[in-house]
């Protein structure tokens, strides 16, 4: 088999760490399989990287934070192949060039073009540990790009999708993905098969072990993942397609995200356009807008809310500026959370929205915005009620029997 691991900062938070991961590498080397590890910086280093390109500039030149940011993986990727070295096994390190990792030319967060397989496959076929640094690529003009938050993982699944590996395994400090997060929720599970739409839901929605760019990833290149626990045994959870799920639950987690706002702009002139205005503006401010509802007009008049980045709020601003004599007033709510309820069984189950609605109803939290897709559900509430909310969600569809 050809074994895709990837291990994350904590993972390889020192140089003990490095030494624990390369005895788990050398043991599935040891059962015959062949292997590429792709690491990400150790923990605190990025951050540390990111103070000193702001020493000098509060908006340091992206192409030359790209570079500075990029050692971080470079170091832990020299390190585990020297641990390895030692161990008796052949390893080299490899940068994301040497690995032949393409990128568009958008520093900072660039996205994969390509993978030229050639130097990394030769050094498979010689019995080579082949370790890659996460995280990084190169331009079209042969400069290095990193790939923006979780970077590495989008390394690891882009090289296993390119060798068609077997599995790709990504080590965190948890024992997988479960029914929601177990500090609002000690009763919650570990869901043992979860579908890459699913995986990509809770990923959006809040959930914190995958990055929904990995999740998309791993579903246009049809790779396994599976998603483990670096400083134990325990089994993981896999990420497939949804055909591998034999009994598909009604409701399979419930996400939380508290980075989210609100903004309400009342009384906006009701005109053909007004709102691809708005919406451009906070696009080509790279502003993500999440949930939309706009009301129905009345006397040249409509109301349109929509959610962003908690982040984003301070540049929203500034660009709704621009619109405030075509609106009455402008009103922005900090103190709100997005809770969601994600399952492949929605698609098949009636009263599902019944029932969830129903178990906001019986905690008197009252619910703001909604939106649906096939299977997922989402709400926007008081940041207070977050926490209940999940909780009583999570009772009322019984995920954690």
């Amino acid at each position: 088999m050809l074994i895709v691991q990837k291990y994350g900062g904590t993972s390889v938070g020192d140089c003990q760490r490095i030494s624990n991961i390369a005895k788990r590498v050398l043991e599935t080397k040891k059962q015959g399989h062949k292997v590429i590890v792709v690491v990400s910086a150790m923990s605190g280093e990025t951050d540390k990287l990111i103070g000193y390109t702001k020493y000098f500039s509060s908006l340091p030149n992206d192409r030359e934070a790209d570079k500075i940011l990029s050692t971080g993986e470079i170091v832990t990727s020299a390190l585990l192949a020297i641990a390895l070295n030692e161990s008796g096994y052949k390893a080299i390190s490899l940068s994301g060039r040497a690995a032949g990792i393409k990128t568009d030319n958008i520093y900072t967060k660039a996205k994969i073009k390509s993978v030229d397989t050639k130097n990394i496959e030769k050094y498979l076929d010689d019995d080579y540990i082949v370790v890659v640094a996460g995280f990084q690529g190169y331009s079209d003009e042969g400069y290095i790009t990193t790939l923006g938050r979780g970077g590495s993982d989008l390394s690891a699944v882009a090289l296993a999708g390119a060798l068609n590996a077997d599995v790709c395994e990504i080590y965190t400090d948890v024992d997988g993905v479960f029914t929601t997060d177990p500090r609002i929720e000690s009763r919650a599970k570990k869901i043992e098969k979860i579908s890459y739409d699913e995986m990509l839901e809770l990923a959006s929605l809040g959930a914190k072990v995958l990055l929904n760019r990995s999740v998309e990833m791993a579903k246009k290149l049809n790779v396994k993942i599976i998603t483990r626990n670096s400083f134990n045994n325990n089994e993981g959870t896999l990420i497939t397609n949804e055909e591998q799920i034999m009994e598909k639950p009604i409701i399979s987690g419930i996400a939380c995200d508290k980075n989210q706002a609100r903004i309400g702009m009342v009384n906006v002139d009701d005109k053909p356009g007004i709102a691809a205005e708005i919406f451009s503006s906070l696009a080509d401010a790279n502003i993500n807008v999440d949930m939309i509802v706009q009301t129905i007009g009345r006397d040249g008049k409509t109301d349109i809310d929509f959610t962003i980045p908690k982040t984003d709020i301070a540049l929203c601003r500034k660009l709704l500026d621009d619109f405030k004599d075509s609106t009455q007033s402008i009103e922005y709510d900090e103190n709100i959370a997005k809770v969601s309820i994600v399952g492949l069984g929605m698609k098949s189950n009636s009263g599902v929205a019944s029932k969830t609605f129903s178990t906001m109803a019986s905690e008197n939290i009252n619910i703001m915005m909604i939106s649906t897709s096939e299977i997922k559900i989402s709400m926007i509430i008081d940041i207070k009620y977050a926490e209940l909310a999940v909780r009583s969600l999570h009772s009322a569809y019984e995920l954690d029997k």
